[in-house]
């Protein structure tokens, strides 16, 4: 662990729950927005918990993670995109507690979190099983490739997570309305995971065999 990467993802943490908070409450108007605070909770304590773990134990993973600069001019579409989307689902679901607009029952937003969470315990599996993960596409030094535990079921597993963790963020705010925007996601991601299997084929050594093996990429038995 080196000072500058503590920092920088001291600082990473602060904006993003800064961000976050700003684009939900200030368009709700108010901060009594009790399933916002429900969301900011298990979406960033967990984060913060994550993050202390990966500074002691591989720091190398978190510098990878932090470093979201993607080169490539498709990637780089496909992470404003995402961008957009987050912005204008939350933007909506706040909105949506301005105007009174409806809200989802209780007991969908009990069930989104509880796929919400079992998303970020799938999603902290996969980083434990792939300590080469980049948030952008790049082949790194000595990288082997991973065709065991939940990359014996889908070629990426750490997207089949993120589609559920952000498919369950509208749902735990409780927006029908915002749930209708997140659904971009999957197609997002999609695009992004065909560039990178392109990719993966031309500079990983076996990841066409590694194709053959797993033949499904995001979601078993289907896609």
């Amino acid at each position: 662990m080196t000072l500058t990467l503590f920092i920088q993802a001291i600082a990473k943490f602060t904006l993003g729950l800064l961000l976050v908070g700003l684009l939900i409450f200030l368009p709700a108007g108010t901060t009594a927005y009790a399933n916002a605070w429900l969301f900011m909770g298990i979406l960033f304590i967990p984060m913060f918990c994550a993050g202390l773990v990966m500074m002691y134990k591989n720091p190398e993973l978190l510098r990878k993670r932090l470093n979201a600069k993607e080169k490539q001019k498709d990637q780089s579409l496909v992470v404003k995109l995402s961008g957009l989307m987050f912005c204008a689902g939350f933007i909506v679901a706040g909105l949506g507690v301005r105007f009174n607009w409806y809200i989802l029952p209780k007991g969908v937003v009990i069930s989104a979190t509880l796929v919400f969470l079992v998303a970020y315990l799938l999603y902290a599996e996969v980083l434990r099983e792939n300590t080469y993960l980049s948030r952008t596409i790049v082949k790194q030094k000595n990288q082997k490739l991973i065709d065991t535990g939940l990359y014996g079921i889908v070629r990426h597993p750490m997207y089949s997570a993120t589609v559920l963790l952000f498919l369950s963020m509208p749902l735990i705010l409780g927006s029908i309305y915002a749930f209708a925007i997140f659904l971009l996601y999957p197609l997002i991601i999609a695009k992004r995971i065909k560039s990178e299997e392109v990719f993966l084929e031309q500079e990983l050594s076996g990841y066409a065999e590694y194709k053959q093996k797993v033949p499904y990429r995001l979601i078993p038995f289907i896609w």
